[in-house]
């Protein structure tokens, strides 16, 4: 688990991506896609072996964490993390190692909260949560 973080986040810095997962040594998927549309690419190609995965991704909130516990994920980096995507991995036992804590992850002007953050508010369940965000953004 720890190797595979690790390579994870050296890729996520290196190349300057939004996103790397790895799994038994080598690199599943990486994109530079910003947003929870390239995490959902991922687990449309990969959702059976992202099971034991560890995920590098330069933003978490709420709507990314729930996605890394339905997809079962066991270990997460993250450049700058949400207080509720923080609670959601504590909630599933995922690992998770970040630089920066914020209160919440906001939209793309910084003037209000992600709207993905908003529609994950009050969902609790893994599976709930993906439904509802890829027939948001899918």
């Amino acid at each position: 688990m720890q190797a595979d973080l690790n390579l994870a986040k050296q890729r996520l810095k290196l190349k300057d991506l939004a996103l790397v997962i790895a799994k038994n040594g080598k690199v599943l998927f990486e994109t530079e896609l910003h947003g929870i549309s390239g995490l959902l690419n991922a687990i449309e190609q990969h959702k059976k072996t992202m099971q034991g995965s560890s995920v590098a991704d330069k933003i978490l909130g709420r709507a990314a964490a729930l996605l890394f516990a339905y997809s079962g994920v066991v270990a997460a980096f993250a450049v700058t993390a949400s207080s509720g995507g923080i609670q959601v991995l504590k909630d599933h036992k995922i690992f998770l190692e970040y630089e920066k804590r914020v209160p919440s992850i906001l939209n793309y002007e910084k003037i209000d909260v992600c709207p993905f953050e908003k529609l994950t508010a009050n969902i609790l369940n893994p599976q709930e949560a993906y439904k509802v965000l890829k027939g948001r953004c899918g």
